[in-house]
């Protein structure tokens, strides 16, 4: 079964990402959207990706101090993996915990692989959280309070490029400035959200 995973243009990057509480009615919809991905329903498929793909990211972006190209691939080996593995769920914040799960096994895979290749991360790991909607819900806000932190321009310009997807052309023509400008501006903003992450996780030990 092959699933094609398109991206999402999200909202605000400060809105609140996490889930409504649970309900009788959102717990049966979970039930019913998990059991159709695992009948290969590809339009169940895509209303699942559309429904999580936000939260996920945001998840995966703290959990990698900031790596948006580590949380990139790793939401997209989780929707892999739930469209291969995702069998029954009884709730949504069952669904929700299994998806978050998927997440942090397959960054843990990804950190042991950099480690044996040597990679050079270029940031600290961040420290362990114990499984949990709890713990997802304080990265969330972490991930939040270091956009906050921001000065408005560098918040804007991380939103842009990585949230609203709009390439560095496109930026400079907002901006009016050129490309090379606006790649120099992004590598410092980025490296002051990994900065700020980084802290804010350390923090919390």
């Amino acid at each position: 079964m092959s699933f094609l995973i398109r991206e999402q243009t999200p909202h605000s990057i400060v809105e609140s990402s996490s889930a409504n509480p649970s309900t009788p009615g959102i717990d049966a919809e979970a039930h019913r959207l998990a059991a159709a991905v695992a009948r290969g329903d590809e339009a169940a498929f895509r209303q699942l990706y559309d429904r999580y793909h936000q939260r996920l990211f945001h998840l995966a972006l703290v959990l990698g101090s900031g790596d948006e190209l580590l949380a990139h691939d790793t939401v997209q080996s989780v929707f892999v993996t739930a469209a291969a593995k995702l069998r029954r769920i009884d709730s949504e914040e069952h669904l929700w915990n299994w998806l978050a799960r998927v997440a942090r096994q397959q960054l843990a895979r990804t950190r042991r692989q950099r480690q044996r290749d040597s990679a050079v991360i270029g940031m600290a790991d961040p420290p362990e959280c114990p499984d949990g909607v709890e713990s997802d819900s304080v990265l969330e806000k972490n991930l939040d309070a270091a956009l906050l932190e921001m000065d408005p321009e560098e918040r804007e310009l991380i939103e842009w490029f990585y949230f609203d997807r709009l390439s560095q052309k496109e930026i400079a023509e907002h901006l009016n400035a050129t490309p090379k400008a606006v790649s120099s501006r992004l590598e410092r903003s980025r490296a002051r959200l990994r900065s700020l992450i980084t802290r804010r996780l350390s923090h919390e030990t």
